[in-house]
């Protein structure tokens, strides 16, 4: 591959050191609010050709976009679409237990509409695995007004014509991917977590800062996987370092063995792993191949930055190892919120934002006087900036009652939603693991993001 020869990109992004580690909530039946239920998952088979493929054709002509024009029955219903099952498990936890949280926030402060706000919980399971469809069906029986989820962009994009036709909010926690930028969703897709084009844009500053002067990618194919690998080597090209081997992956592989191999045959000094649970598989095959922690730098991402003490024999992972995750770190104040919900978690990955997510929701609708999608949608940018600064549900909707426009700073950050429902300010944090197969958080960068980042 070709050494770009364009000059260092110069960092654009502040560094914040007072960060901890963020994290996501607990599962269903955690919840002890009475207000929240455990959904059934339906066994039936159904067609779901609304996949990656089309859904990109979607984005690509919006003229055929319908929305249902539904009406709100006076109560906000939260349904979540979040993963209790498949590869991205591990993230479902903190995600749960922020949003039951959230619920019972703002039930305390008086609810929304004056009445106390829903939840509907249901797994979404990951692209492998059908199930998002099902529980969408479900959700929308079940009256629920808008979603928080899916985790997974993949997932999100096999589903999210179906919320958004049926005039749902759609609002992720942790979708990344930069299709979501320029999707044809009616205005009902909004997301607290930034896309990829900023974790890219930090990951390779840090692979490229680390002194590394070639690089090799494996990734995942699938959306998220494809979409950050393409970011991260536009971006450390842009710095002046070399992509010399880029592999894009079958996530459903029995091994990796030729995938590493040709990863070695090139022999970077960095290897930037983009993927999933099958990290869990490629780890052993690079370090049975000479190419692993102890000998190349090794960088991973939000998909795949988790604890591995039960899964690699202590030594094998280290300090040449490190990760980046969007989103801030998760307060001590937030974890004690946490515990009262769950007090079983042991990652906070995505917590602040998917709590985040559900208060600017429920303050949207306040603001617009209905529990109806559409119009919840038409006041969330309204709600995340411009107006009075708070950062509490019962704070900003005092504010709201008495006439006034807010502007709700959350756990997350100050989100100031685009109009496209991208957050237009953001952190991506660094994380450093350690010889026993956990990590610490390092450092962290806020970037600005813009129309002209996202196309």
């Amino acid at each position: 591959m070709k050494r770009s020869s364009m000059l260092a990109r110069v960092a654009t992004l502040a560094l914040a050191s007072s960060l901890a580690l963020a994290a996501c909530g607990s599962d269903s039946d955690d919840g002890d609010d009475d207000n929240t239920s455990s959904d059934d998952q339906s066994q039936t088979t159904e067609d779901t050709s609304e996949g990656t493929d089309e859904g990109s054709a979607a984005a690509d002509d919006c003229s055929g976009k319908n929305v249902a024009d539904v009406k709100g029955d006076g109560v906000f219903t939260v349904g979540t679409l979040l993963p209790q099952t498949g590869s991205l498990a591990y993230l479902g936890p903190p995600e749960f237990a922020a949003v039951n949280l959230a619920i019972k926030e703002i039930n305390e402060a008086g609810g929304v509409l004056g009445k106390d706000a829903k939840v509907v919980h249901s797994d979404s399971g990951d692209a492998q695995n059908p199930i998002a469809a099902q529980s969408v069906d479900s959700l929308i029986a079940k009256d629920a007004d808008v979603v928080l989820g899916a985790a997974s962009s993949s997932v999100s994009l096999l589903v999210i014509d179906k919320i958004t036709d049926a005039g749902m909010v759609q609002m992720s926690p942790a979708n990344t991917s930069d299709q979501f930028s320029t999707y044809c969703d009616g205005g009902l897709y909004f997301r607290t977590a930034p896309p990829d084009v900023l974790q890219g844009r930090v990951l390779a500053d840090t692979v490229v800062e680390d002194g590394n002067a070639t690089v090799g990618i494996l990734a995942l194919q699938d959306a998220y996987g494809t979409g950050l690998a393409d970011q991260v080597e536009k971006n450390v090209l842009a710095a002046n370092a070399e992509i010399v081997e880029k592999i894009i992956y079958d996530p459903k592989a029995a091994n990796y063995a030729t995938e590493v191999s040709e990863i070695r045959a090139a022999d970077p000094e960095a290897i930037v792993l983009i993927g999933f649970d099958e990290t869990k598989k490629i780890i052993p095959e690079l370090v049975k191949q000479g190419v692993g922690p102890s000998e190349k730098k090794i960088y991973l991402v939000d998909g795949n930055l988790t604890d591995f003490s039960e899964d690699f024999d202590a030594g094998t992972m280290g300090p040449n190892v490190k990760g980046s995750l969007p989103g801030v770190a998760a307060t001590d104040e937030l974890k004690k919120k946490l515990a009262t919900v769950d007090n079983k978690l042991i990652d906070w990955s995505y917590a602040a934002e998917s709590y985040d997510g559900v208060v600017l929701m429920a303050l949207a609708a306040i603001a617009a006087d209905s529990d109806a999608g559409p119009d919840i949608a038409k006041e969330l940018v309204g709600v995340s900036r411009d107006g009075t600064k708070c950062t509490t549900f019962a704070e900003c909707k005092e504010l709201l009652e008495g006439g006034e426009d807010i502007d709700y700073d959350g756990y997350s950050g100050p989100i100031d939603f685009l109009d496209n429902g991208d957050p237009g300010s953001a952190f991506i944090g660094i994380y450093q693991f350690k010889p026993d197969g956990t990590y610490e958080f390092l450092k962290a960068s806020q970037g600005e993001i813009s129309a002209e980042d996202v196309g």
